[in-house]
């Protein structure tokens, strides 16, 4: 099979790591710069060019969209969907998932457990929200933040108000959520292909630190998941329509509860945490349903 990669940097460990799966398995697999992609859009015949040259049939395409070139990467992959390639993960799904507000309400619908969450627009309601949550201490989120910028521990009332206001007077959208003391500065990643937890590891933060993200100087271990917390990694991967997902739980005095669902998660700490050719158990995946060749995007909403 032709495999596209689109993936902006072909250093990057998870680039890296799928073509050299795809390759070992006998396919052909070329890593594209979604951004030099560009699209003649016509009913009859859509077609992708890519420096110059337009880009011949793909059997499959792997999406490595990073956050910042969401809406460019996902209408590029919406073409290659009007071409009928068959993709990792669809363009919507990978939408929904980038949006974390719109994927809260998803999983909140479908009863997935959650941090209590609230989200409001005017700083008039501020105080209400902070009350709505039970109370300091609140963990404060920008919607569009990623591998843990733009997330704040706020330990008093006074400390989350200040802090909401002032990103909401940046014009900032914001989500506050209670923060599970529980946790112990730890979350689960579970790495989700089709229907299978394949793999999962404990992030641990570092000393003084509440953000468990690997960037930020989390470390990686192995650990053994609980039934309970592997029916709702899977269950939040499909409401989203991701094929391929990190789904990240904290154990809670209730439960399992998601923080976030990851449609292009790393690769490089759950190989190394678990010892699991990861990338190889995505190709197979491709290989087992590339042959439908039509986009057909799981869930709804």
């Amino acid at each position: 099979m032709k495999i596209a990669i689109l993936s902006r940097n072909p250093r990057l460990y998870s680039t890296r790591r799928l073509v050299e799966a795809a390759t070992q398995r006998g396919h052909e697999a070329r890593v594209i710069d979604v951004l030099r992609c560009y699209m003649n859009i016509a009913s009859h015949r859509p077609s992708i060019h890519y420096k110059g040259a337009e880009l011949g049939p793909q059997d499959a395409v792997i999406p490595r969209i990073g956050a910042s070139v969401t809406f460019y990467g996902t209408a590029v992959l919406r073409q290659f969907e009007m071409m009928n390639t068959y993709t990792l993960n669809e363009s919507v799904a990978i939408t929904r998932a980038r949006d974390k507000l719109r994927s809260l309400q998803l999983l909140a619908r479908k009863g997935i457990g959650l941090p209590l969450t609230g989200f409001a627009h005017a700083p008039d309601d501020v105080q209400d929200v902070i009350k709505m949550l039970g109370g300091a201490p609140l963990v404060i989120k920008l919607l569009e933040g990623t591998q843990g910028i733009g997330v704040v521990l706020t330990e008093t009332d006074k400390a989350a108000e200040s802090v909401i206001e002032a990103f909401m007077g940046l014009k900032a959208n914001i989500l506050a959520q209670e923060y599970i003391h529980e946790a112990g500065g730890a979350d689960i990643r579970c790495f989700v292909i089709g229907d299978k937890v394949v793999a999962a590891m404990k992030r641990q933060a570092k000393p003084g630190e509440f953000r468990s993200n690997l960037h930020r100087g989390g470390t990686a271990s192995l650990v053994r998941i609980t039934p309970e917390e592997r029916s709702t990694a899977v269950r939040a991967a499909g409401i989203l329509g991701l094929n391929v997902a990190g789904v990240d739980i904290l154990r809670s005095n209730h439960g399992p509860v998601v923080m976030e669902v990851n449609s292009s998660p790393g690769l490089e700490g759950i190989e190394r945490a678990t010892g699991k050719d990861i990338a190889g158990l995505m190709i197979q995946f491709i290989e087992r349903n590339a042959g439908a060749r039509s986009s057909r995007t799981r869930g709804q909403g």
